[in-house]
């Protein structure tokens, strides 16, 4: 390329208005009634975003939405079960109802609290197909229903939230880390098939988050295991991903898909 054609390029991007803001987009935030979901509807209020919360609890989706709008921000509280496909697209046909519009899907619903740790020869096959079912299920149903909208705008970003325990291969806890490693490869397929229309797939990685959401797996000791094991030895907190997802929703980062980002304190290295 010669250096007019380069500076033409450069030109020409700088005018589609390339940059890092999030204010005025429409973020669909599926399991945003606690933990990190609603951190990063808090966050995205914030900073200006419509946080759509798609939580099965309604009751924490309004109180999520209650807290937004005690601080001046607007949001939409919607009962959603991600792996009901009729759930789902009654909860978009409301999104362009309200806005007209989606710009960002954050996949971040999931099982996995509640799970207890087990070999994988004593899984119960229900407990089995639940998992699956929301965490990977739940993630292609929401994609789906999003992308005419998207489509239609030529502008999108869908951001996968999957698990270190993929790289990890965290034991007794075999269908979580199934359905995580196979959201990987939805990531990679689905950004192969979308980049052309202006829709940008990537997937967050995120470390042993700790959240006000109890978890009896976790003992002080295996946290403290878990800390000593990260380059930056600290506890990680939900507000830890907010920076990352906010990024990867913005004009800013049009040419990155496709990717899997670990967001751990060097947990994990690829």
């Amino acid at each position: 390329m010669n250096q007019h054609a380069l500076s033409t390029g450069l030109q020409a991007a700088i005018a589609r208005g390339r940059n890092f803001d999030v204010a005025g987009r429409v973020v669909i935030i599926t399991g945003a009634g606690q933990g990190i979901g609603r951190e990063y509807a808090l966050q995205f209020a914030a900073a200006g975003a419509f946080p759509v919360i798609a939580e099965l609890n309604e009751a924490k989706a309004r109180a999520v939405k209650a807290e937004i709008e005690a601080q001046g921000g607007k949001a939409l509280a919607i009962a959603t079960d991600i792996a009901d496909v009729r759930s789902v697209e009654a909860m978009v046909a409301k999104v362009l109802e309200e806005f007209g519009r989606i710009d960002v899907l954050i996949n971040n619903a999931g099982i996995f609290s509640n799970l207890k740790m087990r070999p994988f020869d004593e899984i119960p096959l229900d407990e089995w197909d639940a998992v699956l079912k929301v965490n990977i299920t739940g993630c292609f149903l929401a994609a789906r229903a999003v992308l005419p909208a998207m489509r239609a705008a030529q502008w999108g970003r869908i951001i996968n939230i999957t698990s270190g325990s993929v790289p990890l291969g965290i034991k007794n806890y075999l269908h979580y880390v199934t359905s995580k490693s196979a959201l990987i490869g939805m990531t990679n397929a689905m950004a192969r098939e979308l980049g052309a229309e202006g829709i940008t797939v990537n997937a967050i990685q995120p470390g042993g988050t700790f959240t006000e959401i109890p978890r009896e797996t976790v003992t002080a000791e295996g946290k403290a295991r878990l800390i000593a094991s990260q380059c930056i030895p600290r506890e990680e907190v939900p507000m830890d991903l907010v920076g990352p997802v906010m990024f990867l929703s913005t004009q800013a980062a049009e040419f990155i898909t496709g990717q899997t980002i670990a967001v751990d304190g060097g947990l994990t290295h690829w």
